[in-house]
């Protein structure tokens, strides 16, 4: 373990300590693997999902994390989605994240379920286990840390880099002592790799847009998003057809 922490060290020591820019990610989902790890949906929907992807079941989106010293916001890299081949195009649900580290509260938008919603309240920084594992991402060296999500059941891994001493980080994962440059939710069901870094003012980007929604605390939208998921269990259907993975 000193082994590893003096090389973090070392590696920072070696790069300007940059604190304000815009990190790029890439999130891959992996439907097949996430309709095969529900105990509760048949084999027969299994089959016909690896049937319907076959090899081609990685949906790829890029998000964007502005960040600063004092907070972040994380969002779509572009609202409007397309295919492949630019024949459809349609626009994305309502997804930014945003985080005060000054003032220790957040400001969600996130529409799932059918509405829209704002959830304000302070932070609650996930409970992390810091592991003895190191790695290169994207040119930054990383070390891991594990937590889990309650309401979905998820192991959550985050490979984060002291060389960017912010405590931000992609989806709702914050409060590690460097960027989260990699995020692993569930052992590969969803991997989102940092792509692109770029240091830059960013001030103005860092601003939540106003939208109309239903204002709700973080309890009670944990509570809402357990009961969907205890409905859908219970009818056996996927319950991430409509909600965030």
């Amino acid at each position: 373990m000193k082994s590893i922490l003096l090389l973090l060290l070392t590696a920072t020591v070696g790069f300007a300590q940059k604190t304000e820019g815009v990190v790029t990610y890439e999130r891959k989902s992996y439907w097949t693997k996430i309709i095969n790890r529900l105990p509760y949906l048949s084999r027969e929907e299994k089959d016909r999902a690896a049937q319907t992807w076959k090899n081609d079941d990685e949906y790829k989106e890029k998000m964007k994390l502005v960040f600063n010293e004092k907070g972040s916001l994380y969002t779509h890299e572009d609202q409007q989605g397309q295919t492949d081949d630019g024949r459809y195009t349609w626009e994305k649900d309502e997804y930014y994240i945003s985080r005060n580290f000054d003032k220790e509260t957040k400001s969600d938008i996130i529409e799932t379920l059918g509405k829209t919603y704002i959830i304000e309240d302070s932070l609650r920084t996930p409970v992390w286990k810091v592991m003895n594992q190191i790695k290169d991402v994207n040119g930054y060296i990383c070390m891991k840390a594990e937590t889990t999500d309650p309401i979905r059941g998820q192991k959550i891994a985050a490979w984060f880099s002291q060389d960017i001493p912010v405590p931000a980080g992609p989806e709702r994962y914050f409060g590690l002592p460097g960027i989260i440059m990699e995020l692993d939710i569930n052992d590969g069901d969803v991997i989102l790799e940092a792509v692109k870094v770029e240091f830059k003012p960013v001030e103005k980007e860092m601003v939540v847009p106003k939208t109309k929604g239903k204002k709700i605390s973080d309890k009670a939208y944990d509570a809402m998003l357990s009961k969907h998921i205890a409905d859908s269990i219970k009818a056996n259907r996927n319950p991430y057809w409509g909600m965030r993975y």
